[in-house]
């Protein structure tokens, strides 16, 4: 399988603040050869690397990493879409090959019209014409924006992280559903499965709840927008990564071994460009 979002760091205890003290397992640092092992035994071949940290310093080390390792196919930096010369720095990442796409983290922005920023937008339009993905990361109570910035954006290929993080621990998902239904008719958004089980009860999540979210997602987003992901290491404060495989293995088992395929290898290989 390809994993189309994990994570990599340097643990520094001021910069990762968003790293709390409940997450302490994850307070270390995390290269791509550390766990080589624990991949190999989770049917894991290579991954996309996302950015964690929102700095160009990111990007750049996301790169070095790559150039070590060929584990990673693919990097999603960061880059300040709001900056004024953003055309001249998308032309400077441009160089880089590895670079697919980037990411804002969204979620951690109180203003709500924040993606609708007239420079955000021009930001983003600009991927395009450099051929860079974007990764939408927004919470539920964002869904409704994320919405009309994937409309804003139709020429653009996003890709919906963590499938929005259904509210999972609640145990009410009524208003995420009635949203997230709404992207069946926006054929340019892809989603990840991925980060679900960090939405649930730590260590005592229910499978099924985590069944019913995937069930949904194959239905609005079908077997040719969606990819797998494991958020590692992230993921780690929920549960062991051989759990969430195991999870998410069982909610497609139904599926034809073409469609699992598409949503393992196929979705990713295409939507972000990379060779394997």
């Amino acid at each position: 399988m390809i994993d189309s979002h994990q994570h990599f760091w340097t643990y520094q205890v001021n910069r990762d603040a968003w790293i709390t003290e409940d997450m302490a397992r994850i307070r270390k640092n995390f290269y791509p050869n550390d766990s080589h092992e624990l991949f190999v035994n989770n049917d894991i071949d290579c991954c996309i690397a996302v950015q964690a940290d929102s700095s160009e310093d990111e990007t750049l080390f996301l790169i070095s990493l790559a150039e070590q390792s060929k584990f990673i196919k693919g990097i999603v930096g960061w880059v300040d879409l709001q900056a004024k010369n953003i055309e001249s720095r998308l032309t400077y990442f441009s160089q880089f090959e590895l670079i697919v796409g980037f990411r804002h983290v969204v979620q951690s922005e109180t203003d709500p019209d924040f993606l609708v920023r007239p420079d955000f937008l021009r930001g983003v339009q600009l991927l395009e014409s450099f051929d860079f993905t974007y990764d939408l990361l927004i919470y539920p109570n964002q869904l409704n924006a994320g919405i009309e910035f994937c409309k804003k954006n139709s020429n653009q290929k996003i890709v919906l992280d963590h499938l929005a993080k259904p509210p999972i621990k609640t145990g009410d998902i009524s208003e995420w559903k009635k949203y997230i239904k709404k992207f069946k008719e926006l054929e340019n958004v892809s989603a990840k499965i991925s980060g679900l089980i960090t939405e649930a009860e730590w260590f005592n999540w229910n499978e099924k709840d985590i069944f019913d979210i995937i069930e949904i997602s194959l239905d609005v987003f079908g077997r040719d927008r969606l990819m797998f992901g494991t958020d590692y290491p992230v993921v780690l404060v929920a549960e062991e990564l051989s759990s969430w495989i195991s999870t998410f293995k069982k909610s497609i088992a139904k599926l034809s071994s073409d469609e699992i395929k598409k949503i393992t290898i196929d979705n990713c290989v295409q939507f972000y460009k990379i060779e394997l």
